[in-house]
């Protein structure tokens, strides 16, 4: 089976353990006094790339959820975890429709909770300002994100 790697440089590694063990309901695989893995099934991955101006990296990292159930879950880990959770709602980004929220971990990552409901003909836009950072975060940190709002009137859409 393939599976995506994802690394993650954190300031403190207690904290981050914890966070991430309440985010994916697991226990690390491997723990040592510098790094922690989990190698989870579930979830699967979704990866996207765009070109949309914002400075080349990573943007964010997210769990899709298939059900408004599985949300409901994750939203609940996410109370458990004590992050502060910035809640969009029903928005339009990436081209799809989805119900989404976002969360800072303990290092300032950026993390996005989503259920895609639907296909949208337009990227969609949101609550950024000028140079593609979120204007406001759970933790008040400034999040990179490639999406942009886009050029139509429909201004009130949120973002990816």
């Amino acid at each position: 089976m393939k599976r995506l790697h994802v690394h993650i440089a954190v300031d403190d590694l207690a904290q981050s353990v914890a966070f991430y063990s309440t985010l994916f309901s697991a226990e690390p695989t491997v723990v040592k006094s510098d790094y922690a893995k989990w190698m989870l099934d579930d979830p699967r991955v979704n990866l996207a790339i765009s070109q949309r101006g914002a400075a080349a990296g990573v943007e964010h990292l997210g769990i899709q959820v298939e059900t408004s159930d599985e949300l409901a879950d994750v939203y609940a880990r996410l109370e458990r975890a004590d992050a502060s959770v910035l809640e969009e709602g029903a928005t339009t980004c990436c081209y799809a429709k989805s119900e989404k929220s976002w969360v800072n971990d303990p290092s300032g990552v950026a993390w996005e909770v989503f259920h895609t409901t639907g296909d949208s003909a337009v990227y969609g836009g949101g609550p950024e300002i000028a140079d593609g950072r979120l204007a406001a975060t759970p933790t008040g940190m400034a999040v990179e994100r490639a999406c942009r709002p886009a050029p139509t009137p429909d201004a009130t859409s949120s973002c990816c």
